[in-house]
């Protein structure tokens, strides 16, 4: 939902009202109306002789909600701005509810209707009311910015984490946080000469600074504690026990850094669901040993217990089958083992989805993909032994003639040589031998 001035340009970025999540104008449903209230019965008459109730509810920065009183019968209606009585001078508000409903609210903030707290209505806001406020606004960024810096000269050990300016802008509201008592007197002076403003100092708690600052939880939703939540109850670490979580402080804790308030929200039915289960420090007595608790699933009733001697193997028995043996056990009676139990439980079988086409495959009509070369020659090449040592004698073949080939074209003077001395040596055996012919024809003779 969005109000008007929360709309979009020409290219559809959001234009905002710069409320940083808090409505300016208060349509919108989130932050600055906080628990808003329908008023049913605005359409309805009142009965004959019955006068139309004199307080309403006015709300102002940060979804913070007044009641006030109509003492001079003006005509104000839901929405409607109006002034009314500050302390000192006056404040800007924007009424949130009227009629019958603000005394059921009345009744849930134990407010008494005659109570003095109950300040008065001025008027309704003119425009000059309605700039000063807007400038009084303009000035809390700036004013918290400085008023940090102030307080790091000083030192203080606490955190300021918000400024709210009245209506006139004559005093300004300083939301703080500290784990400790803290002095800030000179604060107090230091701020006032800085700003020429009556200050006024107001410690919240940490669940009350987030609810103020807002923001977004684990879950993607706007936090609770700044949307509709506004009793924030006790939160502890047994809310988590009884919901089976792991005590893991990082996981259960919130932006504010306390546990999350949404472990109250489901534990009436943990404990409505953990009424028909034993306590976990009741020990099971069976024919081979005593067992002791491990675990439990709540909602589909299972529990595992482990023998005390043997805890390598846990045993998952159901309600009724743990029932039966601490059942036993009153009577002084052993119940048999838990592997007995554990065989007597039927495991449902998962049932896989299925449509009206099959169990056809969502890749069924996309191109396959092409298989690399290298992969499918692989898978071809013969694997035996007697075709593989073949390939290497053909391998070995052909790298011997490859040498002798290229011998004679590196070493070519040295070839030349080496056939210089063998026709030598040739010559010189065949003059040996014809002398030797010459020799033994002589001697014939």
């Amino acid at each position: 939902m969005a109000c008007g001035s929360c709309g979009t340009t020409e290219n559809g970025v959001p234009r905002g009202c710069k409320s940083n999540g808090n409505c300016g104008t208060g349509t919108c449903g989130s932050g600055s109306e906080k628990l808003a209230v329908f008023d049913w019965l605005s359409n309805m008459t009142l009965p004959s002789g019955q006068e139309r109730f004199d307080i309403f509810e006015v709300r102002f920065k940060n979804g913070r909600k007044h009641f006030f009183r109509n003492v001079d019968n003006l005509t104000i209606s839901m929405g409607d701005v109006i002034a009314v009585e500050g302390n000192p001078g006056h404040d800007i508000g924007i009424v949130s509810l009227a009629g019958e409903l603000v005394k059921v609210q009345m009744k849930k903030r134990n407010v008494p209707i005659d109570s003095e707290d109950i300040k008065k209505i001025y008027r309704k806001a003119t425009q000059k009311d309605i700039d000063i406020w807007q400038q009084a606004r303009a000035r809390e960024e700036e004013t918290q910015k400085r008023g940090r810096e102030i307080l790091g000269r000083l030192g203080l050990q606490m955190k300021l984490s918000d400024v709210e300016f009245q209506g006139d802008g004559n005093k300004a509201t300083f939301y703080y946080t500290a784990d400790a008592r803290v002095d800030f007197r000179q604060l107090i002076r230091d701020l006032a000469s800085a700003f020429s403003i009556r200050v006024e100092m107001k410690q919240v708690g940490a669940r009350q600074e987030a609810a103020r600052l807002g923001g977004v939880g684990s879950c993607g939703r706007e936090l609770c504690c700044s949307t509709w939540l506004t009793d924030f109850r006790k939160v502890t670490t047994a809310a988590a026990r009884y919901q089976q979580l792991s005590l893991n402080p990082l996981k259960l804790a919130g932006q504010c850094g306390k546990l999350k308030c949404c472990l109250n929200f489901e534990l009436d039915t943990y404990l409505d669901a953990l009424k028909p289960f034993p306590k976990q420090d009741v020990v099971l007595k069976t024919e081979k040993g005593d067992a002791a608790f491990v675990k439990m699933d709540i909602f589909k009733k299972y529990l595992w217990y482990t023998y005390k001697e043997e805890r390598t193997k846990w045993f998952r028995l159901t309600l009724d089958q743990v029932q039966e043996i601490i059942a036993l056990n009153k009577q002084n009676k052993k119940s048999s083992s838990l592997e007995d139990y554990e065989s007597d439980i039927e495991i449902p079988e998962k049932v896989d989805f299925e449509d009206a086409v099959g169990q056809d495959s969502l890749t069924r009509f996309d191109v396959p993909k092409k298989r690399k070369r290298n992969n499918r020659n692989k898978k071809r090449r013969p694997a035996t032994a007697a075709v593989a040592s073949e390939n290497k004698e053909d391998k070995k073949h052909q790298a011997r003639k490859k040498v002798n080939h290229q011998k004679p074209i590196e070493n070519s003077s040295a070839s030349k040589t080496v056939n210089k001395n063998k026709n030598r040596r040739r010559n010189f055996k065949n003059k040996r031998n014809n002398q030797s012919k010459n020799g033994n024809n002589s001697q014939e003779k």
